[in-house]
């Protein structure tokens, strides 16, 4: 899903509102800010954004966008949508060719997060509103988990830590009611270790599962959150421990609990030893809707669409209005399973 590229730019540590820059071109239609710590202006004309993705090609994604881009027609936006895959080199010459194309603002959904200082850099120079959705970003380094709060780009998502605890809470009610033995079970916890969220999400199903199942063991697994990078992972978990009966798993996104489910028909355990607990449920649905038994329990349903609305609401605000980008903005979640997916709107293409 992310590859790592090494990003050779380091950026000195900056404020949340000189991360953001200045506004001063008359010829984009913005009125000028009155020096260098000035709130970025607001525009007087139309107004154009510019949405960055990874994995455009994503179901997630290809929602974010859809949102986007309805919602930048209610409002009379101009929006372009960048799908920029898992290259993170493409990130910095979108975030240039934008900048040429004389945009007002630029989301991005970095690929990698390392790219960030130059993406702030970038944004800053050019006096142009920069906001993430999904994933962080950090004025003052490669690594959002390392980087203080207030050098975090504002954010427009998922609550990582609500997420994973409704994970970690179905999992968990999922277990008691299999009643299996905690000697005889494992979880598994899925996901790409540098990308923060992603740890985020994880770390908070661990606690609420750990609360509830405190005596079974976990084991962590490293992957780069596909499906078929997390089903390899998890295939040598399973080999690596051949008298665990019974396993749960979740990870960072329905892709890593995907992979680990398939991972586990492949090594012929059955349906009724697995408790998956996806995250996204646009691949999860794919295993109910044939009616067949699976090891996909359930998903948290995450709208990809309501993540693009509110993250180009978001953004219109702050050039039209003036008005600051919260820190962090989220959309609402539902837990979904082979009964309820249907009637909670999920997209299962």
């Amino acid at each position: 899903m992310i590859r790592t590229t090494t990003i050779g730019r380091a950026v000195t540590s900056i404020g949340l509102l000189l991360a953001l820059g200045t506004t001063t071109a008359c010829s984009s239609g913005q009125e000028s800010a009155k020096g260098a710590d000035a709130p970025p202006a607001t525009v007087s004309g139309k107004i154009s954004m510019t949405y960055l993705q990874k994995q455009g090609d994503q179901e997630y994604f290809v929602g974010e966008a859809a949102g986007a881009k309805a919602k930048a027609e209610e409002l009379g936006v101009e929006l372009k949508v960048v799908n920029l895959g898992n290259d993170a080199n493409k990130t910095i010459s979108e975030v240039q060719s934008a900048i040429a194309q004389k945009t007002n603002g630029v989301i991005v959904v970095v690929p990698d997060p390392a790219v960030g200082p130059q993406v702030v850099q970038a944004a800053k120079d050019a006096g142009v509103a920069l906001l993430t959705s999904d994933d962080q970003i950090c004025t003052s380094g490669p690594d959002p988990s390392a980087c203080a709060k207030d050098d975090l780009v504002p954010r427009i998502g998922f609550s990582g830590e609500q997420m994973g605890g409704e994970v970690g809470k179905r999992a968990a009610e999922e277990f008691l009611k299999a009643g299996w033995a905690p000697a005889e079970t494992r979880t598994i916890s899925a996901w790409k270790q540098d990308v923060t969220v992603c740890s985020d999400r994880v770390n908070a199903a661990k606690e609420a599962f750990t609360a509830v199942a405190s005596k079974v063991r976990n084991i962590d697994v490293a992957t780069d959150n596909t499906p078929t990078g997390a089903q390899d992972k998890i295939a040598a978990t399973i080999t690596a421990n051949p008298t665990v009966k019974n396993w749960v798993i979740w990870g960072c996104n329905d892709e890593n609990v995907q992979g680990g489910v398939t991972a586990m028909e492949n090594a012929g355990i059955g349906s009724d030893r697995v408790i998956g607990i996806g995250l996204g449920a646009y691949l999860a649905c794919k295993n109910w809707d044939g009616g067949k038994p699976s090891g996909m329990k359930a998903a948290l349903f995450i709208n990809g669409k309501d993540v693009g609305a509110l993250a180009v609401q978001t953004m219109y605000d702050k050039l039209k209005n003036g008005k600051d980008f919260p820190q962090e903005a989220f959309a609402p979640t539902t837990m979904v399973d082979p009964a309820s997916w249907k009637s909670a709107g999920v997209t299962c293409n």
